[in-house]
């Protein structure tokens, strides 16, 4: 077993263990942690985890080892990974590799040993922060040193480093129990989905839906997006901090006015939220997990959804045509947005889970029927 330490910016520091067959030495990032039970393959490939190390809040992490089906994107996006306990066996029946291989395999740093309560313990009082992990002898000095010199994810650009670079359809629908994953023979509507870093899963459910989907990269033109002739556009999740995504903001202004019917999910709706005028904020210690209650204010449902945010959309900023459809019940966020007089709408939250539940598949519900009647914004 290799020593390793977690280095946190204001001067904490924890000690641990490098997973097995690590390749790196070092890693930095922002540090913020999770609080899924499950779903650790499904985080790591999240693209909206880019530029970040990952603390887990259960205590065992990997005993069900590494699948080829779960992924939601090509690798692991995570810049570290950190986990209480690591088990030496994993038993799955779908199970390829072990969560460590899986890791060594990508090139990502993963420790284990660590503190972790205590970890969410100062990052709950602090908030996040920038933090450094490395193998080996390391004083704490040193370490937090290399901490505070990890660029401000503020100040990076992480969404061109995730999206893809060419313009693909997609034909995978939702994975089933014996069947895999299901092959959609009719498509109905043509949509553009730009690509901002997005998560498999949204790409499944829309297709579920009996959409012909195209994905565009995340620089894409407003007009070329148009000259597609596309019935509906979706905004997806991604990495970072959308007020440096200008010139993605400003596409997305010209294609409010389109008159297409647009969806937005998590970067996708903060993006919106600046497109219509709007701002956002950065969150104190962000909301990751599979456990959040959400309000449906048309309806007082509450669902409890998965969220992967560090930004949330200020109410006060945002134009007297935007109506708030959704808030979390654990801090009155705004969890939902849609405008009065265009068919547009978003959620910050992550209506398709991945990990997490499924009470909120029916917002994929709302768009197919939004793009067959634009005027339904009004029922939204």
């Amino acid at each position: 077993m290799e020593k390793a330490i977690l280095a946190l910016e204001d001067g904490h520091f924890f000690y641990g263990y490098a997973f097995p067959n690590t390749k790196i030495r070092e890693t930095g990032g922002e540090v913020i942690f999770n609080t899924s039970m499950t779903g650790y393959q499904e985080i790591l490939t999240d693209p909206s985890y880019k530029g970040q190390i990952v603390v887990m809040t259960p205590s065992e992490v990997g005993n069900y080892g590494i699948n080829n089906e779960d992924m939601q994107s090509k690798r692991v996006q995570v810049n570290g990974f950190v986990v209480k306990h690591l088990p030496s066996l994993y038993s799955n029946w779908r199970a390829t590799k072990s969560l460590h291989e899986y890791l060594s395999d990508n090139n990502v740093l993963g420790i284990y040993g660590v503190d972790t309560r205590a970890v969410v313990r100062v990052l709950r009082k602090y908030g996040v922060m920038k933090g450094y992990i490395g193998i080996g002898d390391i004083s704490p000095e040193e370490a937090v040193k290399k901490a505070r010199s990890v660029p401000d994810i503020s100040e990076l650009n992480l969404v061109k480093e995730v999206s893809s670079k060419d313009v693909y359809r997609w034909e995978e629908g939702y994975w089933y129990l014996g069947r895999g994953f299901k092959k959609i023979e009719e498509k109905k509507y043509k949509i553009a989905v730009i690509d901002y870093g997005i998560k498999r899963d949204i790409l499944r459910l829309l297709t579920e839906r009996g959409f012909d989907i195209t994905c565009f990269p995340h620089n894409v033109s407003a007009e070329e997006i148009k000259s597609f002739n596309p019935e509906g556009i979706f905004l997806s999740n991604g990495p970072g901090d959308p007020s440096i995504l200008h010139y993605q903001i400003e596409q997305i202004k010209k294609l409010i006015h389109t008159e297409i019917p647009i969806f937005g999910i998590c970067l996708g709706h903060q993006l919106l939220s600046w497109a219509i005028g709007g701002r956002t904020y950065k969150l104190e210690f962000g909301h990751h997990g599979g456990n959040h209650p959400v309000k449906y204010l048309k309806t007082g449902k509450v669902e409890i959804t998965a969220q992967n945010h560090n930004y949330a959309t200020d109410p006060e900023s945002l134009p007297s045509d935007v109506e708030i459809t959704h808030i979390n019940l654990n801090d009155n966020t705004i969890e939902g947005i849609k405008l009065k007089s265009y068919p547009v709408f978003s959620v910050q939250y992550h209506p398709e889970g991945a990990p997490g539940p499924h009470d909120s598949f029916y917002i994929f519900d709302i768009f197919k029927k939004l793009v067959e009647d634009k005027s339904l914004i009004e029922k939204i």
